[in-house]
């Protein structure tokens, strides 16, 4: 696999409202869990739609990953020209940060916000450009419009088209954290 579209949940699906909160590290573990041998495979791009969530956690796994991976590059395709400017000044900085350190970042259309027909356009450009898909979603555990990109996806698989469908789940996020907790109190006891 050449090109990896990485979504899911948005940050207040999962109840988070800022980047203090104690399970970003978790979630960015198990990303980094995954992309890691597929960087090791020979990744070379790495696209998100670029929302506040998950989007921008991977984004900043594989800028981590790209120190020991220079061939990696990372790419924020946006359904329209500056997705940002509502949000409160401490995420739109958080965002810009990243979109600096991008190899690539563009817009389906480039105009502001005008309809759902931009977030469509843009969500069947990535599927349609890459071969697969790392997502965070968890039909158990919180809806999300990650969902559709999911359908997308098996409906790829379902035409018989190659396209790899990489999951995380809540329980593999749970499960990192319970490893780490668990780790920390084998460090106390040594």
């Amino acid at each position: 696999m050449k090109n990896l579209l990485l979504t899911g949940y948005r940050a207040h699906e999962l109840g988070i409202y800022d980047q203090k909160h104690k399970g970003i590290p978790y979630i960015k573990k198990a990303l980094y869990n995954k992309l890691l041998p597929l960087a090791e495979q020979g990744l070379e791009w790495v696209i998100t739609p670029g929302q506040f969530g998950v989007d921008l956690w991977g984004c900043e796994v594989v800028l981590a990953l790209k120190e020991q991976y220079p061939s990696l590059k990372l790419s924020i395709l946006s359904a329209y020209l500056n997705p940002e400017e509502k949000w409160k000044e401490e995420k739109q900085t958080y965002y810009r940060d990243i979109v600096r350190q991008l190899d690539y970042y563009g817009f389906v259309s480039k105009q502001p916000y005008q309809g759902g027909w931009q977030l469509k356009a843009r969500d069947e450009l990535l599927v349609r450009k890459t071969e697969g898909l790392l997502l965070f979603y968890d039909e158990e555990a919180a809806e999300s419009g990650a969902r559709f990109y999911k359908e997308r996806a098996l409906g790829k698989q379902q035409s018989g088209e190659s396209y790899e469908l990489i999951l995380i789940t809540a329980d593999t996020v749970q499960s990192i954290a319970e490893d780490e907790s668990m780790s920390r109190l084998d460090e106390v006891y040594e």
